[in-house]
Parts: structure tokens; sequence; C-alpha cells
């Protein structure tokens, strides 16, 4: 009686988890239709799980405090904080768990997921462009370099 064993292939998931310290989730919104705002929320904390083998597998999720929000205008940035939008109190943090990990072309990459801001889940897709950079430096954390995001997902009332 003979027996064949199959190797099974090996998957190397890496994961790399994000440093609040350096990092920060910014964005741009269209401000009474003639000027843009720019600001950031500088409290973020999560992970990139790599799939090293297929990209596709791969995930992020995040977590980011509402109230670290910074639009250089101390006013604005006390209303986003209130119940008008943020309720930073009620809902203290925004959450953002991958579902898909997909390369567009060269430089850009598709990550769909789920966002819950103020309570209620979205289903989003980021447009991320740039390299994935990682350093294979033994202590060193990933590099993510020129990654920029547009939330593009369809409005619905809640």
């Amino acid at each position: 009686m003979s027996s064949t064993t199959t190797a099974l292939p090996q998957t190397s998931t890496t994961t790399w988890n994000i440093d609040p310290a350096h990092s920060a989730a910014e964005f741009k919104v269209k401000h009474m239709m003639i000027a843009n705002v720019k600001g950031q929320f500088s409290k973020v904390s999560g992970a990139l799980f790599l799939d090293e083998a297929d990209l596709a597998d791969s995930r992020v999720e995040a977590t980011i405090e509402a109230a670290s929000i910074h639009t250089r205008d101390e006013q604005r940035d006390a209303h986003l904080k209130s119940a008008d939008f943020f309720d930073v109190e009620k809902f203290p943090t925004l959450h953002f768990k991958s579902k898909g990990i997909s390369i567009v072309k060269d430089g850009e990459l598709s990550v769909e997921g789920d966002l819950t801001i103020h309570g209620v889940t979205r289903k989003v897709r980021f447009a991320v462009e740039g390299r994935l950079r990682l350093r294979r430096i033994p202590g060193a954390t990933p590099e993510l370099r020129s990654l920029r995001s547009q939330r593009s997902t369809e409005r619905t009332s809640a």
C-alpha cells in the first residue's frame, strides 16, 4: 500500500500595525461649492494584514478617534465634533474594515469595505495611489508612500 502526500501552498500573511505617531487619516470636502476644506484625524490605529502571495487576500482594519479632527479652524472643528456632525460624545470612533483589495493598474489600488461613521455603516471604495513599499529591515515598520484616498460611494439617506 502506498500513499502520496500533496504539499499545500504556504501562505505568508504579515501583520503591519498602523503607527499612530506617524499616521493620519486625511480628507478633503467641498465647502459651499466653491472651496475645498482639507483636514485630518490625527489619532488612527489599526493594522494591514498583508498576504504576500496574493494582495487580494489582504485586508485593512482601522479605527479613528472622531475627536482628533483638525481642519485648522477651531470653531469649525468644534462644530464637526458636535451632535450636528460626528457627535463625538455619543460616537467616539469611526471604523473601517476592508472587504477587498485589488490592483487597478501599476501604482493604483482599489480598497473596498465597510465604513462606520456616526453609528451608520456604508460600503465604500477608496482609490489608493502609490506603491506599497515594505521595508524588510528587522525592527523597521512598513512604509506606505503617496497614499491618497477618496470616498466614492452612493449617497443614501440613513
